[in-house]
Order: C-alpha cells, then sequence, then structure tokens
C-alpha cells in the first residue's frame, strides 16, 4: 500500500468547536435567493451526510489569504501609518489578509437539493506586521483600528452549491453570502476620505460607523485539487447605490485549498515537459557533492523543509544586463528585492502545503511524486507569519513534480501565481550527502525558466538550506543517512601553520610544559574524537583584545565542531545506526612527531553584533594541534553584494570569499590556576586593502571556558586556594603568638600598642564568623547564592572550611588577648600617675584621624569610580547572579566593602600615627609580627597577580581565598596595595628603630615637621615600672585587684 503525507501549518480556526448554544435561523434565505439566483440555476444536485457536511467546513475555509480592491472613489476601510516614522516612502506597503471561516452547515432534511444554507465569518484588514485576526466564534460584526492595523469582521449567511462543467477541473463549489457588517463612514466632498483618523485620539477614539447588510460574497472552490486547480477566487462587493456612504469598491479575494482537501497527482504533461528527459541535466550539483538516494525521501523531505526558510543565492557568475541579473526569477522583485541589487540579502523562498506520496519502480527503484507551493519572501516580512499565508500571487509557484532515488533529483514544473499565466518554471531540489567548505547546505536547488521556443525570462535562481552543525546532527537523529566531509583548504592551512609558529625556545618550554586538548587513549576512537570535538566547541561571549578602556557590549560567539580528524558528527547523534561503518580507525602505531598529531577539523564560527556583521558567519576548515592547542583554519564567507561587484571579483568559490585566515587559541587543560583559561580567535582578510571585500583584523579573547572534565579542575583549584588559606592563617596565628611572648619579656613598651590597630584585626577576622563571607569585602548577594553540590559533599573541602574556621577564630582570640593585655598595661600605668592622665597612651586621636584619613580617601576613591563609570558606554542599574535572580546594584555598597578590605591591608596606619603623636622611644611591636602580618595581608594580591585574572565564571562564589571580581584585586591595585603596605612596614620600622630625637634630629625638621618635645608621653624607668607591675609596689585596693587579675 502507498502511503503519502502533507506537510502544513496548523492553523488554529480548524480546530473552533461551534457553540452548541448559537442557533441558526436563516432569516435572509429571501435575500440570498434573489441576490445569488445566478448561482443556484447552474447548481448540480448535493449528496450530503453529517461526515460530508464537518469536511465541507473544513475544506471551504482558508487563512491569511490575499485581497485587493479594484481602483476608485470608495475604498473599504482606512489604515493608520502612525506607527511608522514621517517617511512612509521608505517603508513597504503594508500587507492586505484575508481569513474566512465557515461556521456552520445546515444539514438537510431530505435529498433532491441543490443547495444547502451556511453560515460563516470573514476577517479582513490591513497590517504593517504581517498578522491576521484571531479567529472565533463572532456573534456580532466589528471594526477595528490602531496605529499599524485595521480590521473589519463581517458575519455572513447564504447558500453553498455546486456546479458540474465539461472542463477538466470537474467544476467548482461555490459559496454566496449575504453580509451584515459595521462599515467605517468615509467623509463625502473631501479629498481624504479618511480624514477622521487624524484626530481619533482627540474624538476619544468614538468611530463614525454605518450599519450595513448589503454586502454581498462569492467564493469559487475547485472540485478537484490539482496543480493548475488549486486556487480559491472570491469577490465581495456592495449591493448599495454608488452614491450611497456604505458603497465600496469590489473587493477581489484570493487563496488555495488546504490541508484538509485530498491533493490529485495528475500533471503528466506538464512535469514531462519540464524534466524530460529524466534527470534534467543542471550544474547544480557539478561534483561538488554527493546527493540522498535512500528509500526514505519522503520523510527526509519533511524534517528538512517543513518550516524552514530557503536563502536565495546571488546571482554572482550572471553576465548579461541589470534586469535580467537582478531579478528574482519567476517571481515579482518589489522594492526591497531591487533594492538589493541581485545580492538577494535576507531574501528567502519556503516550501509550503508540501504533499509526498511514496512509491516503487522496476529494479526496486525508489520514486516519490511531490507537489509543493514555493512563496518567496521580502527582506522585510515576518518569516513565522509568512508561514501561514495561503493567498496565490505573483510571488508564489505552484509546483509538481517527481523524484527518482537512481538519479536524487527532484525535478518539478511551477505555475505562478492563480496559474493563468503558464506553467513555465523548472524546479530542481537535492539533499546533499556530502559537505565541505562551500557546501554546508541540507537543501540545494535551482529554479529556472522552460526554454519552450521563446527567450529565457530570467536568470536560473538558486537557493539553499545552510544549517548550523547542531541543527544538522538534530536532523539527523530522525532520519540518519550518514554523511562525508570532503577537504580542500588543508594545504593552505598547513602554510599559515608555518608562517605562524616561528621556532623558538618559549613555545618550546610551553609546549613541554602544558597540555592542551586532545583525542583520549580509549579504546573507541569515535568516543575520543567526539569528546575532543564537544571540547573544542565554543559558547561564550567575547571582548576585543587587548581589552578596551571602555565598557563595550559583548557579542556572543558560537564555534561549532563540524568534523574531526575522520570523524563526521557526534558520537550521540547517531542512535539508531551504526555510524562506525565506514569509519577509518586511528593508526595503532605510536605517534612520535608533533606533524603526526595534527588533526583535520572543519568547523563554523558565528559572531553576533553589528562591528561584526561582515564575519557573522564563517565556515572553517584547517588543522588543530593538540600539542600547543591551536587551530589554524581557512575562512569562507557568504557575501552579499551587487551582482556586478560579484561577478567583477573573479577569485570568489561559488560566491564566497575564501581568502580569510582564523587563528584559535585554546587554554590549556593543566596548570589553569596560573593561566587564564580564555580562548583567543584572531580573523584577517588576505585581501588588498582597497578590495570591496577586504576587513580589519578582528582579534578577541572568550570568557574563561570550561572543557568536559573541568569540574576536577575546579575543585583542585579550590583546593589550593584553601591550603593556602590555611597556610596564611596559621602564619597570623603565630605572628600573634609571637607578639604576646614579645610582650610578655618586654612589658615596658606593651602601653604603646594602638588598640585602633588591633581593632581592625580583630574586625575583620570575627565578620567572617558573624556573616558567614569569607572575608570582610565579601562578594556581593553572595548570601542569595548557595555552593554546589560537589563542594557541599567533599569530605577533603569540609575539613579546610572547619580548619579555616577554627584558624579564623584562634587569630580573633588571640588579637583580643593582646588588646586585653594593652589595655591593662595603661590601667597599671594610669594608677601609678593617676595626677597625669595625659602621660598614658590614648588611641582617641589616632581613632579621630585614622578615620578621617580613610573618609577622605573612600571618597576619592569612589569620586574617581564614578568619573570612570560616567565615560561607560553602558550603564547598569541591575545584575543577574548565577542562578538568574535579578538583584539591584550597588556600586557605592561595593566600593565601600572592598575599601573596608583595604583598611585590613592598611592594619599598620593606626600605628604609625600612634607612634608619632606618643613619640615613642622604645618597640611596641616585634618585627615578626608586624612584617609577618603584612605579608598575610598582602599574599592574597601576589597570589592574584601570578595566577589568571579570572578563572571560573559559573562557579565564582565558591572561591574563598581572593575574589578577582573586586577592583581592590585589579593589576593596578595589585601592585600599589603592597607597595603602600611594606612601606608603612619600613616606617614602623624606622620609628622603633630610631627613637624620636634622633628620627627629629635626622630629619632637620623638627619645628615643621614634629610636634615639639615634651614630657607628656615621658616614660619612667622600665625597671620601676616592671617592678611594679610584678610585685604591687602601689598597696591600693584597685591596684592589688588589677595585679590579681594579671596573674
Amino acid at each position: 500500500m502507498l502511503m503519502s503525507f502533507t506537510i502544513t501549518s496548523s492553523n488554529s480556526f480548524y480546530q473552533l468547536e461551534e457553540d452548541p448554544s448559537v442557533t441558526h435561523k436563516y432569516a435572509r434565505f429571501p435575500e440570498v435567493e434573489k441576490e445569488c439566483r445566478s448561482v443556484l440555476g447552474s447548481a448540480s444536485r448535493l449528496e450530503l451526510d453529517a461526515n460530508r457536511v464537518q469536511a465541507i467546513e473544513l475544506e471551504l475555509s482558508f487563512f491569511r489569504g490575499d485581497w485587493g480592491q479594484d481602483s476608485g472613489d470608495a475604498p473599504l476601510m482606512p489604515f493608520d501609518g502612525s506607527d511608522a516614522s514621517v517617511d512612509h516612502s521608505s517603508l513597504p506597503d503594508p500587507l492586505r489578509l484575508a481569513t474566512f471561516m465557515l461556521t456552520h452547515v445546515d444539514l438537510p432534511g431530505h435529498s433532491h437539493l441543490t443547495a444547502v444554507n451556511v453560515s460563516g465569518v470573514l476577517g479582513i484588514g490591513i497590517w504593517r506586521n504581517g498578522t491576521a485576526p484571531e479567529m472565533r466564534q463572532y456573534s456580532h460584526p466589528e471594526f477595528l483600528i490602531w496605529p499599524g492595523s485595521s480590521e473589519l469582521r463581517i458575519l455572513f449567511e447564504g447558500i453553498y452549491a455546486e456546479s458540474e462543467s465539461d472542463n477538466k477541473n470537474g467544476g467548482e463549489r461555490v459559496l454566496c453570502l449575504l453580509g451584515n457588517a459595521v462599515l467605517p463612514s468615509r467623509q463625502p466632498d473631501s479629498t481624504d476620505p479618511w480624514e477622521w483618523v487624524k484626530d481619533i485620539g482627540s474624538n476619544n477614539f468614538q468611530l463614525p460607523l454605518l450599519q450595513d447588510e448589503r454586502i454581498l460574497l462569492l467564493l469559487r472552490y475547485p472540485k478537484a485539487f490539482t496543480l493548475t486547480s488549486r486556487a480559491v477566487h472570491g469577490e465581495m462587493r456592495s449591493l448599495n447605490r454608488r452614491s450611497s456612504l456604505r458603497y465600496f469598491d469590489k473587493v477581489r479575494l484570493s487563496s488555495q485549498l488546504g490541508a484538509y482537501s485530498n491533493y490529485l497527482f495528475g500533471s503528466k504533461e506538464l512535469v514531462s515537459k519540464a524534466c524530460s528527459p529524466y534527470p534534467y541535466q543542471d550544474d547544480v550539483v557539478g561534483g561538488r557533492f554527493e546527493v540522498y538516494k535512500g528509500t526514505g525521501f519522503c520523510g527526509v523531505l519533511d524534517q528538512f523543509i517543513s518550516g524552514e526558510v530557503l536563502d536565495v543565492v546571488p546571482n554572482w557568475n550572471c553576465n548579461s544586463t541589470d534586469e535580467f541579473c537582478s531579478r528574482l526569477g519567476p517571481f515579482a522583485s518589489e522594492k526591497e528585492i531591487k533594492a538589493t541589487d541581485g545580492g538577494f540579502a535576507n531574501v528567502g523562498i519556503m516550501m509550503q502545503d508540501i504533499r509526498c506520496e511514496p512509491g516503487s519502480g522496476r529494479n526496486n527503484v525508489s520514486l516519490a511524486k511531490v507537489s509543493a507551493v514555493f512563496r518567496a519572501i521580502p527582506p522585510w516580512e515576518n518569516r513565522y507569519s509568512v508561514a501561514q499565508r495561503t493567498g496565490l500571487n505573483n510571488m508564489t509557484l505552484s509546483a509538481e513534480g517527481i523524484w527518482n532515488s537512481s538519479a536524487g533529483q527532484l525535478c518539478m514544473v511551477g505555475c505562478l501565481g492563480l496559474g493563468d499565466g503558464g506553467c513555465r518554471s523548472r524546479i530542481c531540489l537535492y539533499i546533499p550527502t556530502s559537505f565541505s567548505i562551500d557546501q554546508r547546505s541540507i537543501i540545494s536547488g535551482r529554479i529556472s525558466s522552460i526554454n519552450d521556443g521563446g527567450r529565457i525570462l530570467h536568470y536560473p535562481l538558486s537557493f539553499e538550506k545552510p544549517v548550523h552543525p547542531m541543527q544538522l546532527w538534530a536532523k539527523l537523529s530522525y532520519y540518519p543517512y550518514g554523511g562525508t566531509y570532503k577537504y580542500s583548504k588543508i594545504k593552505l592551512a598547513g602554510a599559515f601553520l608555518e608562517r605562524s609558529e616561528p621556532f623558538d625556545f618559549r613555545t618550546v618550554i610551553k609546549k613541554s610544559l602544558l597540555s592542551y586538548p586532545r583525542k583520549g587513549d580509549d579504546n573507541d576512537d569515535l568516543v575520543n574524537l567526539s569528546n575532543l570535538a564537544d571540547d573544542l566547541t565554543l559558547h561564550t561571549y567575547v571582548l576585543p583584545d587587548p581589552l578596551p578602556k571602555i565598557r563595550t557590549k559583548r557579542p556572543f560567539l558560537q564555534m561549532q565542531i563540524l568534523s574531526l580528524g575522520s570523524l563526521f558528527g557526534r558520537s550521540w547523534a547517531y542512535p539508531n545506526i551504526s555510524v562506525s561503518k565506514g569509519w577509518t580507525p586511528a593508526t595503532t602505531k605510536a605517534v612520535s612527531t608533533e606533524k603526526e598529531l595534527l588533526l583535520n577539523v572543519s568547523a563554523e564560527i558565528t559572531l553576533s553584533g553589528q562591528p561584526y556583521s561582515n564575519v557573522s558567519v564563517l565556515y572553517l576548515e584547517g588543522l588543530y594541534n593538540p600539542v600547543d592547542g591551536k587551530m589554524h583554519l581557512i575562512g569562507c564567507r557568504d557575501v552579499r553584494a551587487s551582482w556586478k561587484i560579484l561577478f567583477e571579483s573573479m577569485d570568489l568559490e561559488d560566491g564566497l570569499d575564501c581568502l580569510i585566515e582564523v587563528k584559535v587559541e585554546y587554554p590549556p587543560t593543566t596548570a589553569r590556576w596560573l593561566v587564564n583559561p580564555t580562548a583567543k580567535i584572531s580573523i584577517a582578510s588576505q585581501r588588498n586593502d582597497d578590495d570591496p571585500f577586504h576587513f580589519n583584523q578582528i582579534n578577541l579573547q572568550t570568557l574563561p571556558i570550561l572543557y568536559r572534565e573541568q569540574r576536577q579542575d575546579i575543585l583542585s583549584r579550590r583546593g589550593v586556594e584553601g591550603i593556602l588559606r590555611i597556610l596564611t592563617l596559621s602564619a597570623a596565628v603565630i605572628c600573634i603568638l609571637s607578639q604576646l611572648f614579645y610582650i610578655r619579656d618586654n612589658t615596658s613598651p606593651t602601653p604603646f600598642i594602638s588598640l585602633v590597630m588591633l581593632g581592625v584585626q580583630a574586625l575583620g577576622y570575627i565578620i567572617p564568623l558573624v556573616t558567614g563571607a569569607e572575608a570582610l569585602f565579601a562578594r556581593l548577594a553572595a548570601e542569595d547564592e548557595t555552593p554546589s553540590y560537589e563542594f557541599e559533599k567533599n569530605q577533603w573541602f569540609q575539613i579546610m572550611d572547619y580548619l579555616v574556621k577554627i584558624l579564623v577564630l584562634s587569630a580573633f582570640l588571640l588579637t583580643v588577648r593582646l588588646g586585653q593585655k594593652v589595655w591593662k598595661s595603661r590601667i597599671r600605668l594610669l594608677s601609678r600617675t593617676p595626677l597625669e592622665p595625659r602621660r598614658v597612651p590614648n588611641d582617641k586621636r589616632v581613632l579621630l584621624f585614622t578615620s578621617g584619613i580613610h573618609v577622605v580617601g573612600f571618597l576619592v576613591i569612589l569620586v574617581v569610580h564614578y568619573i570612570n563609570a560616567s565615560r561607560r558606554p553602558i550603564h547598569q542599574d541591575t545584575y543577574v547572579d548565577s542562578r538568574g535572580n535579578s538583584h539591584k546594584l550597588r556600586e557605592w555598597g561595593i566600593q565601600l566593602e572592598e575599601y573596608i578590605g583595604l583598611v585590613q591591608d592598611f592594619f599598620l596606619l593606626p600605628q604609625i600615627i600612634g607612634n608619632l603623636l606618643w613619640q615613642i622611644n622604645c618597640k611596641p611591636l616585634r618585627k615578626a609580627y608586624y612584617i609577618g602580618i603584612t605579608a598575610v595581608r598582602l599574599l592574597p594580591h601576589v597570589y592574584d597577580y601570578i595566577r589568571a585574572p579570572v578563572f571560573n565564571p559559573y562557579f565564582s562564589e565558591e572561591y574563598e581565598f581572593v575574589n578577582p571580581s573586586l577592583d581592590f584585586y585589579s593589576r593596578f591595585g595589585d601592585v600599589a596595595i603592597p607597595v603602600t603596605a611594606s612601606v608603612l612596614a619600613i616606617v614602623v620600622f624606622i620609628q622603633q628603630t630610631w627613637n624620636y630625637e634622633k628620627l627629629s634630629q635626622t630629619l632637620r625638621l623638627q619645628k615643621t615637621l614634629l610636634p615639639l618635645g615634651s614630657t607628656v608621653y615621658e616614660r619612667l624607668p622600665s625597671i620601676s615600672l616592671e617592678a611594679e607591675l610584678v610585685s604591687g609596689v602601689n598597696e591600693t585596693k584597685t591596684q592589688e585587684t588589677l595585679h590579681s587579675d594579671e596573674e
């Protein structure tokens, strides 16, 4: 049994069910009988039952047909063009679409009838964006208008009849209906009948409407659905007098029979005229690719064509007059199409209403009969809405033809428009099964003129359907027919590689120390190459290289691998067949040279953004070197220009510019925590600067990328940073203990340790414990993010987290103990000299000066930040976290959090101010303490400077050692902050090594820079103080209490 299928667009109105509460009285039948007497006079007897009635409702409804109106002075409806700019001449004409739905057919009570009562609704309108009226059950007529759209819905009732005819179409079916509408009223005696549209807003949108029941609609359908009899013709005219405001000029409608009508293949003579002898000899294939010759042509055609828009290929090799070479084949060329001057940019063709009936011939040859409508799509028309249009006009070709597996060619004859202009076009269509750098399409075809003794009307129009590799795999997963790739640019890519890789020792060392993505060592070479292809695939945002000084929009880059080595596709793309058949396995001998490791590769790059429109799609072919992770590729792009420019460019390859070199550098798979894991892409044209197809070199770098098994590397980096944090906290604890031992053995300088300095450090330890943040300057909105499952369940990381918390708590408690020692030593010193409290060091002025310096510093940084931000072309008010949640962007809050971290880095500043105010002649801080803590605070900056600046864009919240997204971990900050902190440590060293008098004498600026000498902070002999602290010389109750507390 032969099976056939139909590919059509599903229209919602076909599924509408009639409301059972609506009754149909058909009270206007006498009027209908009078106005439709010509139809009734030629009607034949009907044979209807319930099933046939339901079928008629579906068959006679159509969606998005075309309509037009005879020229005259009585237009049907106005159109408000205020949705567009003042200059309407540059805009395309709005679409005139009509939808008709037959809502009810009155089932006859007896036979021998020639007509039955029917009712329906017609939606007719003018739209700028190609939309159409929503199809629903209407109980009242209506008229709607808004900028860019006008809709008129008319309710009809009348009769359905059939007539016999002697012609080969077998007669016709007719609907004769009378309508009920509310028509927009024209303004009499005015040059503009729709002048009220301009003031519609000032009139509170009160429309001047007229009730009209004198409308006649005639729709004629062919009984036989064939190549030349598929059109639906209609006309709607007013029965009012010409002088009436309700009168309008005749409206003509056109559509075609749809999915619920059975197509009859029977145009053998016309097909033979176009395709005999079969296959028709054209040069579409020309040895460029292999074609499909299997047994499932109808299924493959359905999978590859359904809903797809075919690209029109420029007439790049036409050499004739401008009118001949810039014409869009047999289709009418609108002004938007003519503006492309034969380049046909954004012009498409869609195959609609495809009917395919498979069969078989002699010697088990597979056959198929195919019918379709080819619709040309102008650049401005919406691709989605055009798929549902059904009107037949000078932008459509009705086609029918045959396919034979022996040749793999679908040859069809095409009839323009309604078919009254003859069938003078030939369509040849192929399904390629092999691909190359200049052949990336799954459909390739050509529309040519049938030369029947007359002149050739147009240049052959070529079309194709290029697909991205991922789209190809998706389609092949349903109808896998294999596939091969033909390399043709390998020699050019090899020459490009040799020019780009000069020998130097740095490259040799880099190759020996680092590893890059390469084929695995598993037994299944297909899976190994497939996994490598996945690693080499890029889907990421990119930035110019080097990075611009101002913030710009980030284009999105996709690089998809089509073939790699002997692999075509992916291992997961063929679930139902054995793809290893005919596949050449890798050699088993040991590979000893770098040249033997090179892999042939073909790929495709798509790049978004207006600056890169010249290279938005690049077809690539070349070599991949797994030793250094570099691809050297030759690129081809589809250039869209005037046919004259294309013809004069003799170095084009099938209309493609292939003088492009592309270099891709992948990051290593090892040492990613020291190397920035971003890929770099370079695209360069090899044409001269004065060539119309030349473009400037493009250098890009991606955001950090992850390989397939990169999660393990992420965990290893977290482990490295966790160990570093444990080591630095351990060092901080040791330094604090060292200071405690120092003041135990040297009690006299203890009061001169700044409590503000200790408070800054204690605050830096306590906040992570309270808030759970990894550092005081925590990441923005980190409280809304949760660590990944692997991090939570990994026991090693949990142990490190616990150790970090224990060490932070220990450092905090030791710092508090150190502050307690300083505080008690000052109390003892104050109790010894109660009448001179100013002789005891006090941190009030230290806190005041320190706070003032930091407030001024924060304001300066805030002003500088906003000045830099104001120069950026893009300003963000919100951001989206890794979980997709939107948050308000608080830039001042971010700067404050970062500056608090800076306060901790400059923790010695309060001690320096205190030393200056107290005019010390001692050494309050041990070298191991202030130098060690300074080193601990600066280690994150040093680490950030030597490792990659951004390492993991997906799980950045899970790194705890340093947050590189903050401004204070920029390259400048990583240098300036350590230098400043080191200077502060040197100043403390100088202050403690030289006493106040020696320092003043050395600088010779005692009167201007340093305070005058005084006895405010003159200390008593250290022996006496030590004696008092130990033995309790002062016998007061307070001193005894303090002494007992100290013990």
